[in-house]
């Protein structure tokens, strides 16, 4: 039989590993509700999806995104502006809650964190400058090329340099942002970068950067989830959920032709893909 003391300490033990379990699996769905705000990791130097205002304020496609994520659960959205590759670190570290920030969904990046199905989808123009003679993408085939560090077309331009761009002279250089490749570019540190075609429309109008030209689409389809950590199915079910309300109530359709402009709205499905 146990004494009296004994029952004390498994009671106590016992107690304290119910509550280390149960503070364990409380979901990000519940933290958000308790904190009343909603933290996103938002790119903001890739217009339109994320950007500074003249009068430093936030805007662009994710930066909308955030607010309706924020305003569906009832609390306040906070933007932390994250460079693309701190998105999944910053996330991981307990930085911000969700990353609503345009990363591309991979095999990969899906052994780290946990996505939801696309809640936008680009098509990627090649960029370069106009005295490059760079007109297509396989024109980029012995040039100089960057893109940022992590990013799904930094793997596009490592899996060329290891293929049929080997030995070629093709050279690669990885960068913090894409403000950083956007000015390598600009100062002829790189000749072709990728871009997701409304960012390159968004560049190509506000006039920054004259020297810049498009040279066609790139062999890369860029659907995009929502990112929230592993291990989290309740938040992670409820942001599909609210992906697939965005589509059906017309949600999509109304950020994408206002920070996209008009023309065909892509699909966020695929033939034969079960999202």
């Amino acid at each position: 039989m146990l004494n009296k003391t004994t029952k004390s300490v498994l009671f106590i033990a016992f107690s304290s590993l119910f509550s280390l379990h149960a503070a364990q699996a409380e979901s990000t769905l519940d933290t958000v509700i308790k904190a009343k705000k909603l933290r996103c990791a938002v790119v903001l130097d890739a217009p339109p999806s994320g950007f500074i205002t003249p009068d430093n304020k936030p805007d662009g496609y994710d930066v909308a995104y955030c607010n309706d994520l924020a305003k569906s659960l009832g609390v306040e959205p906070v933007i932390v502006q994250t460079p693309a590759s701190d998105r999944i670190p910053a996330l991981v570290s307990k930085r911000v809650d969700i990353v609503v920030g345009s990363t591309t969904i991979t095999p990969e990046r899906a052994m780290t964190v946990a996505f939801t199905q696309p809640y936008v989808n680009y098509t990627i123009t090649v960029m370069t400058r106009k005295e490059t003679g760079i007109k297509s993408y396989d024109d980029l085939k012995g040039k100089k090329l960057g893109a940022v560090t992590g990013s799904t077309f930094e793997q596009l331009f490592n899996k060329e340099l290891q293929g049929r761009w080997k030995d070629t002279g093709t050279t690669y250089t990885g960068y913090g942002s894409d403000a950083d490749v956007f000015m390598a570019l600009q100062q002829g540190k790189v000749d072709g970068i990728l871009q997701a075609t409304s960012v390159y429309s968004t560049l190509e109008k506000s006039g920054q950067f004259p020297t810049f030209t498009a040279a066609g689409l790139a062999p890369l389809s860029d659907m995009d989830g929502l990112v929230v950590r592993r291990g989290d199915p309740e938040f992670l079910n409820w942001a599909r959920v609210f992906v697939w309300h965005q589509v059906v109530s017309g949600r999509y359709a109304e950020l994408y032709k206002k920070y996209m402009g008009d023309g065909p709205l892509p699909s966020l499905t695929m033939a034969g893909v079960d999202f």
